[in-house]
């Protein structure tokens, strides 16, 4: 309870410092500095502490409730990204540090909220599964690389999307960004939703296989169709294809070691965050080499420069997916070599 108000707390604070430093300090970059970080840690302890939370509820179907959980986090992209956008159109771009502060309420209620809301008993210390252990396992080792390849897998797509959809079909940021993101973050909130509600009646293995099968796909079309409309399609698919790679993970992760507490989950947080940063990163790199090499870009006349570079970039991203498709198969034949067969509603559980 203490992590999550002070999580919120921080979050809050770092909205209003967002919407108020830069306008007091003599470098307004570094109030935006030092605001994001103090929002980011409130962000990254919320994200850390309530997936254990949520976890921890009485219900069989966890692994659906994890996926409703994160499809939140998709449709509150969307809507500060809608929001946001109506309101820089009403109030003009002049008076645009009143929005994080708007946006600071959100976190300042649930900060009083969970001063009170009923919440389960943790772990016992000395019933929590110890580190050592879960650095041991084959299958939490395989569960990192999964969260890895998860956030490189959607940050990647999700972070240059608006920029693929600006020089690709030569629209606005403002279209851009709707186009990109925006849609992006619908897919993946209704593929989250849909497990959430029928999660149940879905295998939750199977289910991630076809995901990241799809989401090589996606990264394939997008870099090789021709026609933009159908790559910014596959754009658009991609967010559908990683709905389920983050919870799921989380899901099979806590089915095996239903009691690795805050610790096992803040781990798989900080890999997925890292993959956050590595996936947009390397595609970055990828995409400014090939962009550079005259040429190399010579050989591709209907293509210019940038198109070719990032094109390049979303070519290479598909290795991710394709560590998560690997990385899904090794869990199953683990359980397999222990004969161990998962149970669909809670698959890869261990005794």
């Amino acid at each position: 309870r203490k992590s999550a108000v002070i999580a919120h707390a921080l979050a809050f604070l770092g909205l209003v410092m967002q919407g108020t430093l830069p306008n007091v300090l003599p470098a307004p970059y570094v109030g935006l500095v030092l605001a994001t970080i103090v929002n980011g840690v409130g962000g990254g302890l919320i994200e850390v502490i309530i997936s254990p939370i949520v976890d921890s509820c009485p219900g069989d179907a966890k692994a659906s409730a994890m996926s409703l959980l994160h499809s939140f986090y998709c449709w509150g992209q969307v809507g500060v990204v809608l929001i946001t956008t109506l309101l820089l159109r009403l109030i003009g771009e002049d008076l645009w540090f009143i929005i994080p502060i708007l946006w600071s309420l959100l976190p300042l209620y649930n900060l009083f909220r969970f001063l009170k809301v009923p919440l389960m008993p943790t772990v016992p210390e000395e019933e929590k599964t110890p580190l050592k252990t879960l650095f041991t396992s084959k299958i939490f080792l395989v569960a990192l690389l999964l969260m890895l390849c998860a956030g490189a897998s959607e940050l990647a797509m999700s972070q240059w999307s608006s920029l693929f959809a600006e020089r690709a079909l030569g629209v606005t940021k403002v279209i851009g960004d709707l186009l990109g993101p925006c849609l992006f973050a619908v897919f993946m909130g209704i593929g989250r939703t849909i497990y959430g509600v029928w999660g149940e009646k879905i295998y939750l293995t199977g289910a991630m296989v076809f995901c990241a099968a799809l989401c090589i796909l996606c990264y394939l079309g997008t870099a090789l169709f021709e026609n933009p409309w159908l790559s910014l399609l596959s754009c658009a698919l991609c967010g559908f294809s990683v709905s389920l790679m983050w919870p799921g993970t989380f899901s099979l992760t806590s089915a095996a070691y239903p009691k690795g507490g805050t610790a096992m989950f803040g781990i798989l947080a900080v890999l997925g965050d890292v993959g956050c940063s590595v996936g947009p990163a390397l595609m970055g790199a990828v995409s400014g080499a090939v962009s550079g090499n005259a040429k190399f870009a010579a050989s591709f006349p209907n293509l210019t420069a940038d198109q070719l570079g990032l094109k390049s970039g979303m070519l290479f991203s598909a290795v991710f997916p394709a560590f998560i498709l690997i990385g899904v198969l090794l869990l199953t034949r683990f359980h397999k070599a222990a004969n161990k067969k998962p149970s669909p509603k809670a698959d890869l559980s261990e005794e």
